[in-house]
């Protein structure tokens, strides 16, 4: 089917009460009641994901603690976690919808009208009249391809099929126990009209409305959550920045929280920055048959070089492009529904700092928040077979520990208190695991409990004075008599002397210097010196300090081990600065500080919890 309908932001909702029985064993009302008995001490048994040990407290299965569900007998023979009972419900679908968006007049400007989002829609075949809230994901992915741009390959499926990441999961494992799948194309792309605008406010415009109408159908229960990776997790928080009061809770996995912030981190710049607009431009339109291209497309190519060029003389506000794109402030202000941040803390496509410290920015804004943080890469939670091809000081000495095969049932509990109104509301915390593949769970991450450890730099061991192309500097700080462990983001204020350029950047590595393995890095250019987006002018010849802060680390190094960091003008996928040639003079002496947040964390600590080595062998995973 195929329809059109007008997206209307009502004042007041008709928000239903109707709640279903929530229904965990079909017995026949014919039966006697002897078969009954025997009918659910056989289901109380099979399937049942009950504790392993029969010694333990008899939970059901939702209710398991986080620190028992090691003991739980679950399904992890696939290659993402499953429910420990499958639903009863058949489902049907997909229909096809299109929800008819009204932009503001700065967004009223590309294509033919009306400005149209398509929307893809799976049901359960509930009882008639019974109400089903929805779980979405919404991104540009669908029918994403070849579109009159040469080298992008064939197109993607459309949103009609269940996409690999959030969709079809969804549809096994939670549309058969009362849930609706939507999926839903941005502008642009798919069967979405109007212009592609990436990330922008045409594109926040249509996903709300797209999310307001999915909370107003007669199928609906009027909630409506939102869950998607990498761009498809970006808009989760856009759909948060003016929210529909249908909204009730969002899972955004390695979601940016703006698109400045993606690409720069304290004015260093990611070499992808320069084409990101211009690969989702040709894989979503074709310029011999559209009229789809939005002016914020023509200035995006150019904001990578432009920022450099006017950041100096006009600071971050010389264009409204980035703080269109930068989502969550308005989700600070706005946004009084849930989130449940999920990020790999090896994530180089979108780093973790995007996650921390906003999650205590949301915790602070009285906004319900939970978070998950392994240390897998751009991935998700439940993903053994990517988790196996991490690389050493990468994540790989915390595999197979961070493949959380009980994801199913922590998402299980967020949505049926969220979405359906059922069970204890989920507790606010942060599950996260250190580099040698340990889980803990803290109140708040960065823990509320740490102390910071200041150490000069005149005690530290240097090789080398200067960063530029072809010249690096390291120290080596001495080794602690007890095992530490890091949690936070450590910081280095790091004196250094400018050449003739204005600019010049640092890209810092920390290294345990023992085993040669990767900690951690930051990165900074001088005209950034101070963080954030604000560049300053840099004089020839003069000193300065960098208060440059690492990415989110929670790392332990053993007794004895010394720390090392190294200084260079660039790394991984950063852009060289432009002042490379000349670079810059750094003071390894009493000037500098490098500053580590510690945490003590004993091994009877109950905050330390087990997750299974579901794979000891990686090349056994699944039958792989």
């Amino acid at each position: 089917m195929s329809d059109v309908f007008e997206a209307e932001l009502l004042d007041d909702s008709q928000e239903t009460s109707e709640r279903r029985e929530y229904i965990r064993l079909n017995v026949a009302l014919g039966a006697t009641i002897g078969v009954v008995v025997l009918f659910i001490l056989l289901a109380s048994i099979w399937g049942s994901g009950a504790l392993q040990n029969a010694d333990d407290e008899n939970y059901s299965w939702w209710e398991v603690p986080l620190h028992d569900r090691h003991k739980m007998d679950l399904d992890y023979t696939g290659l993402r976690s499953r429910l420990p009972v499958n639903g009863t419900y058949n489902w049907t679908g997909p229909t096809e919808h299109y929800v008819e968006v009204t932009l503001p007049a700065s967004e009223q400007e590309a294509g033919p009208g009306p400005e149209l989002m398509h929307i893809a829609l799976w049901l359960p075949d509930v009882p008639e009249g019974e109400t089903v809230p929805v779980i979405a994901t919404i991104h540009p992915y669908y029918d994403f391809g070849a579109e009159g741009a040469p080298g992008l390959g064939s197109d993607s499926n459309p949103n009609t099929v269940p996409d690999g990441g959030v969709g079809a999961w969804v549809l096994d494992q939670f549309v058969p126990h009362g849930y609706a799948l939507a999926q839903v194309s941005t502008f642009g792309s798919g069967k979405s009209t109007h212009c592609q605008d990436v990330k922008g406010l045409g594109e926040q415009t249509g996903i709300q409305a797209a999310v307001h109408w999915l909370g107003e159908q007669e199928w609906s229960n009027g909630n409506v959550g939102l869950m998607g990776k990498s761009y498809a997790g970006t808009t989760n928080w856009e759909a948060a920045q003016n929210p529909s009061e249908h909204l009730k809770t969002i899972v955004p996995i390695s979601g940016s929280i703006g698109v400045q912030q993606m690409f720069y981190r304290n004015g260093s710049s990611e070499a992808r920055a320069v084409g990101y607009d211009l690969a989702y431009q040709g894989a979503t339109s074709d310029p011999t048959t559209d009229e789809r291209v939005c002016s914020d497309d023509l200035i995006g190519p150019a904001m990578p070089v432009t920022t450099s060029l006017a950041a100096e003389a006009f600071g971050a506000e010389w264009s409204d492009y980035w703080a269109e794109r930068y989502h969550l402030g308005d989700v600070l202000a706005n946004y009084e529904g849930s989130v449940y941040i999920v990020w790999g803390l090896q994530d180089w496509n979108v780093d973790p700092y995007h996650a921390y410290p906003a999650y205590q920015m949301l915790r602070d804004a009285g906004i319900h928040t939970r978070a998950i943080s392994g240390q897998w890469a751009h991935n998700y939670v439940d993903q053994p077979d990517r988790h196996g091809e991490l690389g050493s000081g990468y994540g790989e000495e915390a595999y197979p520990n961070m493949t959380r095969m009980d994801w199913a049932i922590e998402l299980w509990n967020w949505f049926e208190y969220y979405l359906k109104g059922l069970g204890d509301e989920p507790e606010a915390h942060v599950q996260i695991q250190t580099n040698d593949g340990k889980w803990h769970v803290e109140e708040t991450w960065p823990p509320s409990d740490l102390t910071w450890d200041d150490i000069g730099l005149d005690q530290a061991t240097a090789e080398g004075n200067s960063v530029r192309a072809n010249s690096a500097t390291t120290f080596v700080i001495p080794a602690y008599d007890e095992e530490i462990h890091i949690s936070g983001l450590p910081r280095l204020h790091l004196s250094v002397r400018s050449s003739a350029c204005n600019g010049g950047q640092i890209f810092a590595t920390m290294w345990d210097e023992t085993t040669g393995l990767r900690l951690g890095h930051a990165t900074m250019d001088l005209r950034y010196r101070d963080g954030g987006y604000d560049a300053k002018p840099v004089l020839p010849l003069q000193t300065y300090t960098m208060l440059m802060e690492f990415n989110p680390m929670d790392v332990v190094v053993p007794a004895g081990h010394q720390i090392s960091v190294e200084l260079t003008d660039t790394g991984e996928d950063y852009l060289p600065s432009t002042c490379a040639a000349l670079g810059l003079t750094v003071f390894i002496d009493e000037s500098s500080t490098l500053s580590l947040p510690l945490i003590e964390r004993l091994g009877d600590d109950e905050r330390w919890f087990f997750a299974p080595p579901w794979w000891e062998d990686p090349n056994n995973a699944a039958g792989l």
